[in-house]
């Protein structure tokens, strides 16, 4: 019985193992990508630091620029600043969240600063990939211009250059615009049950 049920998932794998083949043997393009994290859900920065660790082991260099969170002391901020800035720059643009601040005028400042610091490592042809970390939630609250970030996007970003762009509520022109964009849904979370954010999870 064992046997034959071996027998029937080797068939099987064998089967997706060609169409599988096939299905790749037409993926020949190569191109630098807009991506987009957004949703509820944790995930979101994380991943988009996990595709800077991708950049920083394959010899790509890349650049985060972050938007929002100020100088919150992250676990990412200090392994990037301390053991990989040759590899990878590290800009923050922001004062800290905007219920921190509490000035819609500084915060606009900062968004706009942070913006102009994202299109000249956009633009510098040392750059491989750029993470604008937080950027979302700067353009939700229009402290950036939607359609001047997605018209810099689509005809001024070099052909060969990846950018991700993190936060929730993406702008539905930004997401239009994208290649690739991922949507992180909420179902639990320890916050709810008064965990608070803790080192090595949240930062």
């Amino acid at each position: 019985m064992i046997e034959e049920k071996n027998a029937r998932h080797a068939e099987k794998m064998k089967k997706i193992k060609a169409a599988r083949d096939r299905m790749m043997a037409t993926k020949t393009d190569e191109k630098g990508l807009i991506l987009v994290h957004t949703g509820t859900g944790k995930g979101k920065s994380s991943s988009g630091f996990g595709m800077i660790l991708r950049c920083i082991a394959h010899g790509m260099p890349c650049a985060v620029v972050q938007f929002i969170k100020g100088n919150w002391i992250t676990g990412e901020a200090e392994m990037i600043r301390n053991r990989f800035a040759e590899e990878c720059r590290f800009f923050v643009s922001g004062e800290g969240f905007t219920w921190e601040t509490q000035d819609r005028a500084r915060d606009i400042a900062a968004a706009q600063a942070g913006w102009e610091i994202a299109k000249s490592q956009i633009l510098d042809p040392e750059i491989r990939f750029v993470l604008l970390d937080e950027i979302n939630i700067a353009l939700r609250n229009d402290y950036l211009d939607i359609d001047d970030v997605v018209a810099f996007l689509q005809t001024r970003k070099p052909e060969m250059t990846h950018v991700c762009l993190t936060g929730r509520n993406a702008k539905p022109e930004l997401i239009e615009a994208a290649d690739l964009v991922t949507e992180m849904t909420l179902v639990k979370h320890p916050f709810r049950d008064g965990i608070k954010a803790q080192k090595g999870v949240e930062f």
